[in-house]
């Protein structure tokens, strides 16, 4: 049975935010950087505060998982898929509208 989490996660900048998202989850995602065991498909609540706005609730489950001392060196998380909500549809559209014209770059992101 899948458990609940909390994660809570600042992004400061628009690279930090480039690197954390995930264009490629249905209803977009976020890699959160954490030590926190999750198993794919746990619910986790993601308490984001974007740039110094006001923190928002998405809900969502684990898609994604990067183990602490993973082979490519990077920091360990996971990635959380936004669920088709009103909450999860507006952080999508948030972080969307920040990263106007960057989602096209070839630059590395925490995931692929």
């Amino acid at each position: 049975m899948a458990q609940k989490g909390i994660l809570s996660y600042n992004i400061e900048s628009k690279q930090e935010l480039y690197t954390a998202y995930m264009p490629f989850l249905i209803n977009g995602g976020l890699f959160v950087p954490t030590r926190k065991s999750f198993r794919l498909g746990d619910e986790v609540l993601i308490l984001l505060s974007l740039m110094g706005d006001d923190r928002i609730a998405i809900p969502g489950k684990v898609a994604w998982i990067t183990p602490p001392g993973s082979q490519r060196g990077g920091s360990s998380g996971v990635g959380i898929q936004f669920a088709d909500s009103a909450e999860g549809q507006q952080a999508q559209t948030a972080i969307v509208s920040v990263l106007a014209g960057m989602l096209e770059s070839e630059r590395p992101t925490r995931t692929i």
